[in-house]
């Protein structure tokens, strides 16, 4: 019975000692505060060096195709088709890295407006709200922007540029007589049926690869011109991801 009665008070005594545990003065709350942001910091650069690998990836794609269907009139139309599928996927890709890069921003950005800048120079218009902000963000993580916006904002600042390029590599491909097959000495076609004779893909007629890559460079460009979402952090400063 000693015993027993002995491990209870040893139990609770470790219990209070885990609650004292946290820092419990203002010194300590900084002290504290600088390791966390050190350690968000660490986090969204990780998240950032995965989302500029992603293009760099897409990059190298559109250069190496570019390289091989533009150097040679052997090479098919068909492999700068192949290379927007491939930018398409690494598009969804980054999309999705981007969404956990823009947690840790987000947070990162709270605490460097509401808490560092005003230490530097205090502004009695940022409240102290950020404190809780984080915090929740911390008890119940979640993602601030949807699928379809990570794309949207991945595609107007790199893979729009992307895109252009490779259509314009596929309009002069089936549309230059130099680069195809049968290379001859004119620089242009002389009429639409040559084009679409060129646009020709396997099974599909060249009228109907056309009619796919119109549709669907419209959508891109309606996607891309649709109004940004202006909340959160990005509703301060101009420099963003």
């Amino acid at each position: 019975m000693d015993m027993e009665q002995d491990k209870v008070p040893s139990a609770r005594e470790d219990e209070g000692a885990r609650v004292l545990l946290l820092p419990s003065t203002p010194g300590e709350v900084t002290n504290t505060l600088i390791h966390y942001y050190r350690g968000e910091l660490g986090r969204m650069t990780s998240w950032r060096d995965r989302i500029d690998r992603t293009s760099n990836w897409a990059i190298t794609v559109v250069a190496a195709l570019l390289s091989v269907s533009l150097s040679t009139p052997t090479s098919h139309h068909g492999v700068l088709l192949f290379g927007i599928m491939l930018v398409t996927l690494l598009l969804m890709i980054e999309a999705r890295r981007y969404r956990f890069f823009d947690i840790y921003r987000a947070r990162i950005r709270q605490i460097e407006r509401c808490y560092f800048a005003q230490i530097l120079a205090p502004d009695a218009k940022t409240g102290s709200e950020w404190a809780a902000v984080v915090a929740n963000s911390l008890r119940h993580p979640r993602f601030l922007l949807s699928y379809s916006e990570a794309m949207h904002r991945r595609l107007r600042r790199n893979y729009g540029w992307m895109y252009f390029i490779l259509f314009l590599a596929w309009c002069l491909k089936i549309s230059t007589p130099k680069l195809q097959t049968e290379g001859v000495q004119t620089l242009q076609a002389h009429s639409w049926s040559y084009v679409i004779d060129n646009a020709v893909l396997g099974p599909l007629p060249g009228v109907a690869v056309i009619a796919i890559v119109v549709t669907f460079y419209l959508g891109i460009l309606c996607f891309a011109l649709r109004p940004d979402r202006d909340e959160g952090e990005f509703g301060h400063g101009e420099a963003h991801v």
